[in-house]
């Protein structure tokens, strides 16, 4: 089977470079220090690459990189990616959009005390003037000042949580969220702008978008209070920054603090001339944990691609279901990863798909049969199935499609099911999204199981006798294969299936050895 081809265009933490350099089935092409003129001739060996805001995914790029599937944009913003152009060329764009929310989030934070209190100003004093005076570094407090946030997504949320902490009165305008997501936090919601504009301090957490671009300008600045305070760690351009500097400069805008810039890098920028500005040099994202988190994520997002097993945060699925809430899209992404791993454990052509939606997810039904087809079909298919032509392609092959809603009730709120038949049996495996995002296998063929559907798997089917776990523990071990989880699910007939997590490929004989134990019904091996 041909390897896969991941190029990693600009530079990420090592530890997702390792965890690609580990991977047998994959080519891992550094081209990270590569000049961008170079990069092009280059990048048409890329099945996958991943990119952050150094490389231009632009018409060039795009025709360069003749057999690109999929990019992921390591890091939240896709600015520098031509999505549409993208979609037109059937490449799926996918981003990292949650592993620096805390790293952004804390980083207005410290601007926002930074602002109220000078604090580089009184750093700079002592520490580089050499001047002890007090009395000229009279702050304001944070308590009891009225904050408010434009856009109240997974950072500006976190933000007013914060703020609330230090007894702060919070506001939110965001006409994209339910309400209930502010007032549960005990936030203000608004859908008046103007009451934004009222605030103390003003901190913006949008994407950077045609509505949003230059959103606080000159008429908006003219209706804030005087000695207003603002907050831009999320993305240049967002405050109109000449009508920024007029303000600093007036004093209508007492302080601001600043992380991103319109035009980057942004050295001889006038903001940096004022004595009433933060600022640093788009740092949102500059923590050991977040870049830790990012290039891990990125890195896993490229395997899973590179595979064809699933496309997490893609931005341009074609799927004609636009509106489909973010909390269904983790059901869809997990039940092709269910597809796919039912597939390889029930291998053989293909008879039916029974897909079934308990709970609230029931209403994307077909969003689910979709993907169920798409991950079942792709063991056999590779890149020939998609997610246009996924049903099409089952018809044709006479797999029958059932699909069937019911409300909960079981433990779960939400549970998906798929039901694979072939000729050589049946594999039903179940599952659940807990926390959001957080994706689990709960149930194979009638045994209950928590497994994250993730890796290198051994499903081991037995009698339940003494002295089997340790039996395949011994095994295993012999053949140095390295056990990263052992989950495993008892009926009450006498058997158990325990699905074992490995870090390292697992060669045929050693599934023979494991078969071959007088307590195995079956050994079944899958990687997702």
């Amino acid at each position: 089977m041909k390897k896969r081809t991941i190029m990693v265009c600009d530079h990420i933490h090592e530890s997702g470079l390792k965890m690609l350099a580990e991977q047998s089935d994959i080519e891992y092409i550094n081209v990270a220090d590569l000049p961008k003129d170079e990069l092009l001739k280059v990048i048409g060996k890329a099945d996958v690459a991943i990119t952050r805001s150094s490389t231009e995914v632009n018409e060039a790029f795009l025709n360069a990189a003749v057999n690109l599937k999929a990019l992921v944009r390591a890091g939240v913003g896709v600015d520098n990616v031509d999505i549409e152009g993208c979609s037109k060329r059937g490449i799926i764009v996918m981003n990292v959009p949650t592993a620096n929310t805390i790293a952004a989030v804390e980083l207005t934070m410290a601007h926002m005390l930074s602002c109220m209190r000078a604090f580089p100003y009184a750093h700079n004093h002592l520490k580089l003037d050499r001047v002890w005076k007090r009395e000229k570094w009279y702050g304001y407090e944070l308590k009891d000042k009225k904050l408010g946030i434009i856009g109240f997504g997974n950072i500006g949320s976190r933000v007013g949580i914060r703020a609330k902490a230090f007894e702060m009165d919070v506001i939110a305008y965001d006409p994209y969220i339910d309400p209930s997501k502010a007032t549960d936090l005990g936030v203000e919601y608004t859908t008046d702008f103007d009451d934004i504009l009222a605030c103390d301090i003003i901190t913006i957490h949008t994407p950077k978008n045609q509505e949003t671009i230059g959103m606080i300008g000159k008429e908006e600045i003219a209706k804030m209070k005087e000695g207003v305070v603002l907050i831009n760690c999320a993305r240049g351009g967002l405050y109109d920054e000449e009508a920024l500097l007029e303000g600093l400069k007036s004093g209508k805008i007492r302080f601001a603090g600043i992380d991103v810039f319109s035009k980057e890098p942004a050295t001889d920028h006038p903001l940096l001339e004022l004595d009433n500005v933060t600022v640093t040099p788009h740092l949102g994202a500059n923590t050991h944990e977040s870049q830790y988190k990012i290039a891990t994520q990125a890195a896993q997002q490229a395997l899973s691609a590179a595979r064809g097993i699933s496309y997490p945060n893609a931005l341009n699925l074609p799927i004609r279901e636009n509106e489909i809430p973010e909390y269904a899209k983790a059901y869809l992404e997990l039940m092709q990863k269910i597809g796919f791993l039912a597939a390889q454990a029930n291998a053989g052509v293909i008879k039916s798909l029974k897909i079934t939606g308990e709970g609230e997810i029931g209403e994307y039904i077909d969003s689910l049969a979709t993907f169920a087809a798409v991950g079942a079909l792709k063991e056999s298919l590779g890149e020939n199935i998609n997610y246009v032509n996924a049903e099409f392609v089952a018809n044709e092959r006479g797999i029958e499609i059932h699909k069937q809603q019911f409300p909960a009730t079981g433990p779960f709120k939400n549970k998906i099911t798929l039901r694979l038949t072939t000729e050589q049996g049946v594999m039903e495996i179940s599952g659940t999204i807990f926390n959001e995002n957080v994706q689990r296998i709960v149930e194979i063929n009638g045994f209950t199981l928590d497994v994250e559907p993730k890796g290198r798997m051994i499903l081991f089917k037995n009698t339940d006798v003494p002295g089997v776990i340790g039996d395949v523990g011994q095994i295993l071990a012999k053949h140095h294969v390295n056990i990263a989880d052992f989950r495993l699910g008892r009926d009450k007939k006498g058997m158990a299936l325990a699905v074992i997590l490995v870090d390292n490929d697992v060669k045929e004989e050693v599934l023979r050895e494991l078969d071959s134990l007088s307590a195995s019904v079956y050994v079944k091996y899958v990687i997702l």
